[in-house]
């Protein structure tokens, strides 16, 4: 596997295997990684010819500085991980110069609205800087195919409005969620859990799946009640929101229409801990 630290050496490889006619996957990571990436580059691997990841905590997506200096930082081994997995020819490791050359900022885009919803509204300018990372990296890795989880859902539809918006030469695959036994969706913050703790998360994938079973029965007023209910009798978790949302909209609904397709959405944070999870419904 090779590793790339810089813009240079990874346009000079790139240029290498676009000239092999290589078609090149990409699954862009901020590290701390885990199976549920490693699900990322398995589909990668099977519809191209050539893998790479990258690994860069992006300043700009973060509101909180504090944030920032907290999140989990273990490059050697994401490498061992990547290098293991025998799923990856490449990673990227760029430095903040290699992707704010001038400043560390972000550029502003129109997501529709996509970017007012959900997480939005808790965190001004998070998807602008989500934008200009991942339009930064694609025009540097020039990838036939990104790879996206959708766990991050509302990442997921503002990166797919960004390249449409953008018209980059990018077909961009959400890929399922990957779960833990327990039905736990895996993820970085995960790791800041006791393994208890982790077990007793696993409530917030049952109540998905109770909610995909209630969603034809039940109004989605009385779902949301049913979701509070639950939730609050589990200790030390605190529901930040439950919402059900039109999948293309992100708008969330109280009302279901037969042409439409949609989503629940929820936040819980375990032990001060926040754990995102959705699942299709209906």
């Amino acid at each position: 596997m090779e590793i790339l630290k810089n813009r240079k050496t990874l346009q000079d490889f790139v240029e290498r295997q676009k000239e092999m006619g290589k078609r090149i996957g990409f699954a862009p990571t901020m590290g701390a990684l885990h199976k549920g990436h490693l699900s990322l580059y398995e589909a990668a691997r099977k519809e191209n010819d050539l893998v790479i990841s990258s690994i860069f905590v992006n300043p700009t997506q973060f509101n909180n500085a504090e944030d920032l200096e907290k999140y989990p930082r273990d490059v050697e081994r994401d490498i061992l991980i990547l290098e293991n997995s025998g799923l990856v020819d490449a990673v990227y490791i760029p430095q903040v110069e290699d992707i704010y050359p001038e400043k560390t900022e972000s550029q502003h885009y129109d997501y529709e609205g996509l970017e007012n919803e959900m997480e939005g509204k808790s965190r001004p300018g998070h998807f602008d800087g989500v934008g200009t990372v991942v339009e930064e990296l694609f025009r540097q890795v020039k990838p036939d195919n990104a790879y996206f989880g959708e766990k991050d859902f509302q990442q997921l539809a503002i990166i797919r409005k960004m390249v449409e918006k953008k018209q980059l030469p990018v077909k961009i695959i959400g890929v399922s969620i990957y779960r833990a036994e327990s039905g736990l969706a895996l993820s970085s913050r995960n790791q800041r859990l006791s393994e208890e703790r982790r077990e007793d998360s696993k409530i917030i994938y049952e109540i998905l799946v109770s909610v995909n079973r209630w969603f034809k029965l039940k109004s989605i007023a009385e779902i949301k009640e049913k979701v509070k209910e639950i939730l609050s009798t589990q200790s030390g978790m605190e529901l930040e929101y439950f919402m059900i949302a039109d999948e293309n909209t992100l708008k969330e609904t109280e009302t279901v229409e037969d042409s439409k397709s949609y989503r629940a959405f929820i936040v819980v944070n375990v032990d001060g801990v926040r754990l995102i999870d959705n699942m299709h419904v209906g």
